[in-house]
């Protein structure tokens, strides 16, 4: 690891002469910067260009259901919301029928005290039954008011249940269209992600053979970004501090270089920053 505070001075190198201009030079790092980038790190930069490709197509992939069960559920939650209202409603007429009969049940025995009023030579009976006549009337009329509260309750209901049918209907529209875009969204994307998979195996063919186990090693503990550039000074995936000779060797593009702190791959690239932040 070089020394803290250090920085790595390019323009320390020795120059060399600019072929046809007399007089002229160029450092070395000038010269080297003018050089292609090392062929393995060029097709393994490709290759992880494609791998992380992948990588966000499958977490889209994955993404779907998830995506998918939450506008289910939506329609779900207001056809819900419609099967309630539709109980609510259908239990106000059950009990508003149940008290109907009750009234009705309590009339038959007016009825029936009326005729027994008819028939009796008893005072003492004749008052009972006037008594029990006048008892049932007071309970209809309770029961007809309860009626009535129960008529008013459904009519409110009633829109309620409108208005939860329109919004069902709505949402049903909407999410039929929203599944119907996250259908033909997922067929893309698996029909991308069988592109960009083939795709790879071509791009890992032309990659040395010697350097893809390492980077299919490294790929698999590091994740996407196993091939990184020096900035800095220091490894771009561990940011690191570079020892100077890491540096230099990564300028040289004859090798590949691994840091040596995360084991990633190393290269350097023009216009990237070589000197070291303080």
């Amino acid at each position: 690891m070089a020394a803290k505070g250090s920085k790595f001075q390019p323009e320390k190198y020795s120059s060399w002469p600019v072929d046809g201009f007399a007089g002229a030079t160029i450092t070395w790092w000038e010269r080297k910067r003018k050089q292609f980038m090392l062929p393995a790190i060029e097709q393994l930069l490709l290759l992880q260009e494609r791998d992380r490709k992948i990588l966000q197509l499958q977490a889209d992939l994955q993404a779907i259901g998830p995506q998918r069960q939450a506008i289910r559920a939506r329609a779900e939650r207001t056809r819900g919301e419609l099967e309630a209202v539709k109980h609510q409603l259908k239990q106000i007429e059950s009990d508003r029928k149940k008290l109907e009969l009750e009234a009705q049940a309590k009339q038959q025995l007016i009825d029936r005290y009326s005729l027994q009023q008819f028939q009796t030579k008893k005072n003492e009976e004749y008052r009972a039954l006037a008594h029990e006549i006048e008892t049932c009337k007071a309970e209809i009329v309770k029961l007809e008011d309860q009626q009535l509260a129960l008529m008013e309750q459904a009519e409110a209901v009633q829109k309620q249940s409108l208005d939860a049918a329109r919004r069902a209907e709505e949402t049903k529209r909407e999410t039929d269209q929203q599944l119907s875009d996250l259908d033909e969204r997922e067929r893309n994307l698996q029909r991308h992600l069988a592109e960009m998979t083939n795709g790879r195996d071509q791009l890992a063919a032309q990659v040395d053979g010697d350097v893809l186990p390492r980077y299919e090693r490294l790929r698999k503990s590091k994740g996407e970004r196993v091939v990184v550039g020096v900035e800095h000074g220091a490894c771009g995936g561990c940011h690191m501090r570079l020892p100077t000779q890491i540096v230099v060797t990564c300028l040289g593009a004859q090798e590949v270089v691994t840091c040596p702190n995360c084991g990633r791959l190393l290269y350097y690239a023009p216009g990237m920053d070589l000197v070291v932040a303080e």
